[in-house]
């Protein structure tokens, strides 16, 4: 799993704007710490679901059938 660090920027109503590798980005508010404020350094962790995935795909692959159903 890979992790990395982000800095607070700023706060722009329900969004977080985040500083990474000299690029900036918004992130939703209620994605972050309560105690978080401008200027801290907050840690992502990202990771693949695989059962949440699969069982995702098997929700469209559902839908589709349905909907091009001859």
């Amino acid at each position: 799993m890979e992790e990395s660090m982000f800095i607070i920027d700023r706060f722009e109503e329900d969004w977080v704007v985040l500083e990474f590798d000299r690029k900036t980005f918004q992130l939703p508010r209620q994605l972050v710490p309560p105690e978080a404020r401008e200027g801290d350094v907050i840690l992502i962790k990202v990771s693949v679901d695989a059962d949440a995935t699969s069982k995702l795909k098997k929700e469209i692959n559902i839908l589709a059938n349905r909907l091009f159903k001859e």
